[in-house]
């Protein structure tokens, strides 16, 4: 028997939807017909609404009212760690499947801006909710869903059927998309990419559009709206922060530290010098989004130490290039260190001063365009290109 508090439970997170701006008159119907506690395990690790953080278990057997209470939250939820391998309450190195912020998924539904007879791509099925809000709204034999781990997909599968909701369920490599259902009107990733696989536009028709999570090497990510054209080209802007899981395939595996010594001691055959700028300004989501659209191919790492200060590393995917520069409380310059044929952080320094200069842009006056030679980012036009900063390639 459904209780009051339970029922309070979809009403309230409607809501709070609806007030935010992300469910709108045109999902809610998907939205009350899909309930999301059909697609959320018995043990899952809540999230935060603002962050990456995962809190402790909640397993519905031992705790049916905090399971219910985390479901009906606008928050992300961890449903698996390491693809699989940790099977005990502890978190795990990382999560790897999830059913994601209702928040987030009506939003990047809205950019998506789906019609009645379209069809739809999606990456990455996660535990199905929404490939079963679009197979509601669309129909199932509109809606086609891809996912790379055979488990997740059967779960995902299971729950769909027993919300009475059939669209298909593949189990495969993403960036492949699915050829057998094409051509698709709306493509959509729930996880987060370096870099578009062209399948998805070459799949999708022209004037079809694709939402997808996009992320720097550096770091920062954002939703990005693009529209397909002649020949599999598109582009488009960046919609909004978000913080997805990597597509597995993208994933990137950082070289040790001793990589770059090359057996020396710090700081090895590195050039000082010293900057004004402070690396407590360059650490915000937008701030690693800016430098990472400019300074390709590097990642950052940092070493803390007691009374808040901490060395801010940054390393050339490559190991030949690496840059230190020592934060300290209340100071007014900072020790830097480099090393290496790119001066990582000179580009780093130039590219902060670039986004001071134009205004510190928000990331919604950033887009992308991608097409056969690759992609490039783009403020407020695609007729202006975000400027490359990588020293070693005399940009």
């Amino acid at each position: 028997m459904t209780t009051r508090t339970e029922e309070a439970g979809p009403s309230r997170l409607a809501s709070a939807l609806v007030e935010a701006g992300a469910l709108t008159a045109d999902w809610l119907p998907s939205f009350e017909a899909v309930p999301r506690e059909l697609f959320v395990p018995d043990r899952i690790w809540p999230g935060i609404a603002d962050g990456t953080r995962q809190n402790a278990l909640v397993d519905r057997a031992k705790d049916p009212n905090a399971w219910f209470q985390a479901v009906y939250s606008d928050i992300p939820l961890t449903t698996q760690w390491d693809d699989g391998r940790q099977a005990g309450d502890e978190p795990g190195v990382t999560p790897s499947s999830s059913n994601s912020m209702p928040r987030m998924v009506f939003s990047m539904l809205a950019d998506l801006d789906v019609r009645e007879g379209q069809r739809v791509l999606e990456i990455g099925t996660g535990t199905g909710w929404n490939a079963g809000l679009l197979a509601h709204r669309l129909g199932g034999t509109q809606v086609v869903s891809t996912e790379y781990d055979a488990g997740v997909a059967k779960d995902a599968d299971e729950n769909l059927r027993r919300a009475g909701l059939s669209p298909v369920v593949i189990v495969g490599d993403g960036r492949l998309g699915y050829p057998g259902g094409a051509p698709y009107d709306r493509v959509i990733a729930t996880c987060s990419i370096r870099k578009m696989p062209r399948t998805w536009a070459r799949q999708t028709r022209p004037g079809g559009v694709v939402v997808a999570p996009w992320a720097t090497e550096y770091g920062g990510e954002h939703i990005v709206r693009l529209v397909v054209g002649d020949a599999g080209t598109a582009s488009g802007p960046f919609t909004r922060s978000s913080a997805f899981m990597r597509l597995r395939q993208q994933r990137t595996e950082r070289p040790p530290f001793a990589a770059y010594l090359k057996g020396q001691e710090w700081p090895a055959d590195g050039t000082k010098s010293t900057t004004t700028l402070s690396p407590a300004d360059i650490g915000g989501w937008l701030q690693q989004f800016v430098i990472g659209l400019q300074v390709p191919g590097a990642f950052w790492r940092a070493e803390r130490y007691a009374n808040g200060s901490y060395t801010l590393w940054t390393y050339s995917t490559d190991t030949r290039s690496w840059a230190s520069a020592d934060y300290v409380p209340n100071a007014d310059t900072y020790e830097v260190v480099q090393s290496g044929p790119r001066r990582l952080w000179d580009e780093t320094e130039a590219a902060h001063r670039w986004w001071e200069e134009n205004g510190q842009p928000d990331f919604d006056r950033f887009g992308l365009n991608a097409d056969e030679y690759g992609e490039w980012a783009w403020l407020d036009s695609p007729d202006c290109p975000v400027p490359l900063r990588n020293s070693d390639r005399g940009a």
